[in-house]
């Protein structure tokens, strides 16, 4: 068995785990196939709508949506808020995280929820456009 040198396994250790991060499109904005307004446009995404930052660079930022896709769009479109989608069929939103806790709406698939944070038990707390206020569980949901 090979044993790295202490130097760099110190180095290694101490190198960070990339973090994801996921913001919502500011904007209804175009997605370009390069970071250019040269490159191929793509399709629109809509506001509101949350991506997985992938790669930033000079103004741009490479994004991943629910989907899996990756297209380019420029950073100025991104807001600082946070979204969630909803990826099933209907997520059920609770009073609390708790499967027996009374259901405050349901959300079809597609549906974008502001993201308001983690909770216990594998639950997110979100808000409906409309201000109803629950929580979905987190594998109902993209973007956390």
């Amino acid at each position: 068995m090979m044993r790295l040198p202490a130097l760099l396994l110190a180095t290694v250790l101490a190198v960070p785990a990339l973090a994801v991060e996921y913001r919502s499109v500011d904007t209804a904005t175009i997605l370009y196939d390069a970071p250019s307004p040269k490159g191929r446009k793509l399709f629109v995404i809509k506001r509101g709508t949350p991506v997985e930052l992938v790669v930033h660079l000079d103004g741009w930022a490479k994004v991943r949506d629910a989907e899996g896709g990756m297209a380019w769009l420029e950073n100025a479109s991104l807001g600082m808020n946070r979204a969630v989608i909803v990826t099933v069929a209907r997520a059920m939103v609770r009073a609390s995280g708790d499967e027996s806790a009374p259901l405050v709406f349901e959300a079809e698939k597609d549906v974008v929820l502001d993201y308001l944070g983690m909770a216990p038990g594998g639950w997110v707390q979100v808000r409906h456009r409309d201000g109803q206020t629950g929580f979905v569980r987190a594998d109902q949901v993209w973007g956390i």
